[in-house]
Parts: C-alpha cells; structure tokens; sequence
C-alpha cells in the first residue's frame, strides 16, 4: 500500500469530521456563542489568565498536547500492523479524541477556567474531585519525568539538537517582551525569529565540533537541568515563554508536516509492514492494549489537562473553542498518522521493518521508537534534496521541542492542581505558585532519580497509557453529567466514554495481573497500578451514580 495514499485518505476524514461533526457538537451540544463571557478576561491576571489571539494560543494549545507521546505510541502500536494502527489514530481522533478535547476546554470556560477535577467537585461532588486530582496528579507526575528523559535521551542520541533547542528558549522570550511590552504584531516577528531558529538547526553540528564538551553531559544531567528549567517555566507569565514558543513550534510544525507531506508525495514509499500482525513475540493481545498504546495520537486524558488547565484561561472569545480544542486535535492526529507512516514506510525494506520490530521487547524500547520516527520522517525529508543528517536534526528539534512544551505545560497544571488541592483542604501555601511548582517538580526530579541514567520516570511508565485514557473517561464522565443538567444530549460523550473506560480498565487489569506475578521485582507498578484503578472505579461509580439521579436544571 502507497503511504502517501493512505495520508490523503485520512486526511480527507479528518477535514471532514471538522466540518461537520465538529460544527454540529458547537452548534447543537454546546451552543457556542461569541458574545459570550471569558475566564480570560473576567479574571485577566497577566500570568497564568490572559485573553490570547486565535493563531497564538492555537500554537500553544497544539505544542502543549504534542509531546512525544503521539509519536513513541504509534511507532510501538505497529508492531500489530499497520491496520488497525491507521484505524485507531483515524476514527479515534475524529469522534473521542477531538470531542473530548473541545469538551473539556468548553467546561472548563464555562466554570472560570477551572481544571477538569476542580470542575467535577461542582459537576459532580467534592469527593470526586478530590480522587480525581489525585490521579491527575499522579499522570502529571508520571509525565514530568518521563519527559524530561525523553528530552535527555534525545540530546545524547543527537547532540546537534541542543543549540537549535536552546536559541529557541531565547527567541521565544525576545518575541514575548516585543509582542505584549512593545506593542508589536506577532506574526512578522515571529517569522524571524524562526528563521534564527532554522539557522540554529543548521548550525547546531558546528557548535558540538566547536564544543565537544556538550557531547559529555549525560542523561542524568539532562534530566535534573530539564525539570529545573520547567519550574522556572512554570511559574513566569505564560506570555513571556509558552505562548511564544509555542507558537514558533506552530511554525516548525506546519513545516514538519508540510516537509514530511511533500516528501510522502515525492518518495511515494510503500508501506513494508504487514497490515496485520496479530501476535508478535512476547506482545500482549491487539485488543485491548491497541487502544492505550495509542493514547495521545487518537485519545488521551492529558489533553483535557491543558484544555482545562491552561487554554481555558486564556481563550480570548467562546468560539475560538472548536479550531483549538477540536482542530488541535486533528492536527495531532495527523502527527500520529506520520508516526504511524514513518515507522511502517521509512524501513528500505520488509526485512528491515521485520529487524526493527522482531519481538514485543525490540519494540517497546523507547529510545528504539523514538529514532524510528526521527530516522523514517528524515528518509521521507530527504527526498526533497535535504542531507540526511541535517533532516535528521530537525525532526529531533521538532520532536524536543514539543516534548519540552509538554514538559512546561504538565509542570504549569501540576502547580494549579497542587494548587487547587491546597484550596480544598485549606493548605495556604500550596496556593503560592512558586511552592506548588516546586513541590511538583521535586516530586518529578525524586521519582527521575531513583534509578540510574536518570531513568526512574520509566519504572512508571507502563502505567501512563492506561491511566491517561482513564483520565480522558472520567473527563468524559464528568462533560456528560453537565449536559444532563442543561438538558443536552449525552449520547456524544457517553459513547466514547464508555468504550475508552472499558478497554482501560481492562488492560490495567491484564497489566496487573502480570505485575503480581512478578510482585518482587514490579511492586511499584503493582500498588501504583491497584490505587489507580480502585480511585477510578471510585469516580466512575460515584458519577454514575450522579449521572443516573440528575434532572435536568434547565431545557436551556
């Protein structure tokens, strides 16, 4: 099968499921208008609320939900073939991944920005929200340093990244000071200031032969450097770095995809993979683990995290909701989909594919996937005339640098959720965001250094896809309880919220059953695993509890 045919098709999907599945979900679900009051303005702070321009906070919206996670996902998720791959990103994106997105962002506006598990204590019960910012802030935690190492472990891999990453963090800043203390339009400065960031990425072998000095640093640096870095960016205004560096990630990423498209159509490659491999070495079984080894590129709870978390506080009008919440989605979705494509059609050959994906074990490596995509993303570049290794660059900056937006972003909702916990239960301090975001990151850098390499993110790791998509059926949860009360249907979230619920739950079963079985070694994984599942069953049941007695407040 052709890639670049496969990349129309899905393409053509996603195109239509906005224009029609999303126009309906605003027009008749949500009733969006554009008169309507904004967090953003009524509670302006000029730190964590400020109203945002459509093009600005899209960039962030998409930079933050970008991470790594839909890239490592896919390029694990083929080793099933590439069928039920292309399905999963394809249909899942379009009718749960996006809805649920563009739902939590709309119930967070509509309740002044709140993170979704503050919101469930009004939707819900304050019980509920209690258990669910503990999970939240369990995921969070998880991500931090887990992100950080995939940051780190990509600096070593490819040292030319580190320049071009770092001009980035100067150039976004100059680009906020100008744009918000200057009065300045962003849009032309912001295409200097990519143009530096382009030239950085050429540039950014020639400083490691000039300072072979970087090449020493090791993974454990990096990572204790990384989340230092992401307290400090989590705490400043977020116009003075988020915002415009995720913006400039906007620029990289209509690049990227507009690079890797080209390319498809220039290198029209064939996909090598088997379309289906229903039983690899050593692999656990298609159905369930399909649906939460592929979490952030068709579905995934950390999503509703920053639509609630931080793009609910800076919507600058209701409406912009659905390009952000529902298009952003899509765009991620079609980032999956090049995952999916580069780790099935960037091998020269089957026997090459088969190589690289000979067991469970060769796959589920996550250095072994992550050069998969930068490796198979820079074939497809490179057929536009561009040296491989410079191509191989710039998909590294691409992916480091919407692994660190994530990586600022999970550190900026963990403050907020710490925040809001410290609220609940009338701990002050908590409520200063510099002891949040320390307590936050402490917790993230303890958990990074707990075992060699920087690595102990990882011992966690096999928990994310499952507690992230429990996450995403609690936010959803949550969206259909407050339909119910305005007297709204809940057949939209209710449905994926019962299939994503009940594929998670059963793969945290299976996974749990094989932990205990090795209790010795994976006594982590066991107790964090059990706790997380019995919390969850705790909210799913209270909710649905709610669910089941709530009236109607009003046919509004």
């Amino acid at each position: 099968m052709n890639a670049a045919t496969l990349a129309a098709l899905v393409f053509v999907v996603f195109v239509l499921g906005y224009r029609f599945y999303s126009g309906f979900l605003a027009r008749e679900i949500y009733r969006l208008r554009e008169d309507e009051p904004v967090p953003s303005r009524e509670l302006e702070d000029g730190v964590d609320y400020v109203p945002t321009k459509l093009h600005v906070l899209w960039g962030h919206h998409f930079a933050s939900i970008a991470g790594a996670a839909p890239i490592v996902g896919p390029s694990i998720a083929v080793i099933w073939g590439w069928v039920p791959a292309l399905i999963w990103v394809c249909l899942g994106t379009v009718f749960m991944g996006a809805a649920h997105d563009f739902s939590a962002l709309v119930i967070s506006a509509r309740h002044r920005g709140r993170s979704i598990g503050d919101v469930a204590g009004t939707v819900v019960g304050p019980r509920v929200r209690t258990l669910f910012l503990v999970i939240i802030s369990l995921l969070t935690w998880v991500v931090l340093a887990v992100f950080a190492y995939i940051i780190a472990t990509l600096f070593v891999s490819t040292p030319s990244s580190i320049f071009p990453i770092n001009v980035q963090i100067v150039v976004a800043m100059t680009l906020g000071w100008l744009v918000y203390k200057r009065g300045m339009p962003m849009f032309v400065p912001s295409l200097v200031c990519y143009a530096l960031l382009l030239f950085a990425i050429f540039q950014g072998q020639a400083v490691v032969d000039a300072f072979p000095a970087i090449t020493e640093l090791g993974i454990t640096t990096w990572v204790v450097l990384l989340l230092l870095y992401s307290f400090v960016a989590s705490v400043m205004p977020v116009w003075l770095l988020l915002q415009p560096r995720d913006y400039l990630n906007s620029h990289q990423l209509v690049t990227g995809l507009v690079l890797l498209s080209v390319g498809l159509v220039v290198l029209r490659p064939e996909v090598v993979a088997p379309a289906l491999n229903a039983s690899p070495e050593g692999a656990p079984s298609l159905i369930p683990f399909l649906f939460v080894t592929i979490a952030c590129g068709a579905i995934s709870g950390f999503h509703g995290l920053v639509s609630s978390g931080t793009t609910s506080k800076q919507l600058s009008r209701m409406t912009d909701a659905r390009p952000i919440g529902y298009g952003g989605m899509l765009a991620e979705g079609f980032l999956g989909l090049m995952a999916v494509l580069a780790a099935t059609a960037g091998f020269e050959s089957s026997a090459d594919w088969w190589a690289h994906y000979e067991s469970w074990g060769a796959a589920n490596g996550m250095a072994a996937k992550l050069d998969a995509f930068v490796s198979g993303g820079a074939s497809f570049v490179g057929a536009l005339g561009i040296p491989f290794e410079i191509a191989r660059t710039f998909m590294a900056v691409m992916v480091i640098a919407f692994a660190a937006t994530s990586l600022d972003t999970g550190a900026r909702i963990q403050r907020l959720v710490l925040a809001e916990l410290g609220e609940a239960y009338g701990i002050r301090p908590m409520s200063n965001r510099f002891v949040a975001g320390a307590l936050g990151i402490g917790a993230a850098l303890l958990l990074a250094v707990t075992q060699g390499g920087g690595q102990g993110g990882l011992a966690l790791w096999p928990l994310f896809g499952t507690t992230n998509q429990l996450v995403a059926g609690v936010t959803l949860l949550v969206v259909s309880v407050w339909l119910k009360k305005q007297g709204r249907p809940i057949v939209y979230t209710m449905a994926p919220m019962i299939a994503v619920a009940a594929v998670t739950a059963w793969a945290m079963v299976g996974n749990l059953l094989d932990y205990y079985g090795n209790f010795e070694t994976l006594w982590l994984l066991s107790l964090s695993g059990t706790l997380i599942l019995a919390l969850d069953v705790w909210i799913l049941l209270e909710g649905l509890r709610v669910l089941r007695d709530t009236q109607p407040e009003s046919a509004s």
